[in-house]
Order: structure tokens, then sequence, then C-alpha cells
């Protein structure tokens, strides 16, 4: 075997090979959110090389960000985040290309930004960017990896357009639902969601796998356990 692969321990999984492999060097993906969910994200799917990523997102890092947002460090506190994890992406993967834009996504702007990508992650923080990014998805027909923290607590699943984000939450949540600034949240746990919406986002890419779409995927990290939860269309009518 080729050790000089950065890739060969994928290329030799059950059902993965040469050509889920091709299917991720062919592949673009968008990270909207580059925050304590994004960063672990952006780093697996550019170490698993995602031909090419496009990171949103309108912030800049602050110390406050930093026992989370793992790409980043002291040196970057006042650099926009999606200058700085571009950076540190290119010094992990330099074979990924890496296309930072600083911008808050509206629903104006939002399908013009995600069109031409084969799998948008959702890592925003509040539920008006969530909406934004599921109703331009949808216009797109493009699937989401999406995730959630809020304290000890994560949420992830995928959104495909037999199931959305309305379908979950048909009520809108409070306004601080899931805003890391409002409250606490465990840096590890970020990790722990992050990396899954990157394993959602791989098995959407190269079609090995089932996605978690009509699942939502809940954790508790003060007892480290994950529950599935079944999810249905809102208006599906059920026996």
């Amino acid at each position: 075997m080729d050790n000089t692969d950065p890739y060969l321990r994928q290329r030799v999984l059950p059902g993965f090979g040469d050509q889920g492999q091709r299917s991720l060097t062919d592949a673009r993906v968008a990270i909207v959110g580059q925050g304590g969910l994004g960063c672990p994200v952006a780093l697996y799917l550019a170490a698993a090389g995602v031909g090419h990523l496009t990171l949103i997102d309108s912030d800049t890092v602050a110390d406050s960000n930093l026992h989370r947002q793992i790409l980043f460090a002291p040196a970057d506190v006042g650099r926009a985040k999606v200058d700085a994890a571009a950076a540190a992406l290119g010094r992990l993967a330099p074979g990924v290309s890496v296309a930072a834009v600083q911008s808050r996504l509206t629903p104006e702007n939002a399908v013009e930004a995600l069109v031409g990508h084969n799998v948008i992650v959702d890592s925003t923080d509040t539920f008006a960017s969530r909406l934004t990014v599921a109703d331009a998805a949808a216009a797109l027909g493009v699937p989401v990896a999406w995730g959630a923290v809020q304290g000890w607590f994560g949420q992830v699943t995928v959104f495909d357009g037999s199931v959305g984000l309305r379908d979950i939450f048909p009520v809108e949540p409070p306004p601080d639902f899931g805003v890391c600034d409002a409250g606490g949240v465990l840096g590890t746990l970020c990790g722990q969601v992050g990396t899954a919406m990157a394993t959602e986002a791989v098995k959407l890419v190269t079609g090995v796998g089932v996605p978690l779409v009509g699942v939502l995927s809940v954790i508790d990290a003060r007892e480290g356990r994950w529950r599935d939860l079944d999810v249905r269309r809102a208006d599906a009518t059920g026996e």
C-alpha cells in the first residue's frame, strides 16, 4: 500500500474506495458559520480531501471563542473568522481550495452565495440564519447537514427536501436558541457535534452509508449518550 497517500485509510474502507475519494475531490461544500461547529466541520472535511470548501461568516475571532473554535489561536483575535480559518486549513490541507466569504447570509443573497455547491453544512447559531440557509437550500435542491449546540446538549440531522427545519421546529424557538454568546456551551461538545455533521456531509457527497434524513440525533454530554428521534413532515399524516 502507498503510505504516502494521505487518503489511504479512507480508500480502503469497504464501500468507499477510489470512487468515494474521487467524489470528495470533485465536491464543493459550503460551510455556513465558522464557529464552534464550523471549525471541526472544516477541519475534517479539508483533511478528508473535499476539493473545495466555501467558508461563510461575517464575524471576527474573540477571546471567548477560543475554547471551542479550534481553528483559531490567540493571535487570530480580531481577525475575520473566515480568513483565519482559511489560513489554518491551508496549512493542514494545501491541496484543498478554500474560499473565504466574510458575509452574513440574508434571504436576498443566500441563493446566490450557495449555488453551485453539492452539500451545505449549516453551522449557524440563530434560528433566523438557519431558516435562511434552509430556504435557500430547498430552492436549490441541495442537501443540508445540520447541527446545533446549547449548554450540554447537541443535535444533528440531514435535510434533503423530504424533511426540513420547519418540520423539527414548526414554532420558532425563543430568540436566544442556540446562540453560544447567550449562555454557556461545552467546547468538547462542539467537537462531537461538528464531527458528526462532517460525517453526514461525507456520506452525502460520496453516497456511502445512510444519512440522518428523518432522524434527529440528540446528545446529552453529561451522560455521554446519543438518542435518535424520528422526524416527519409537519403536514404528514400518520396512523
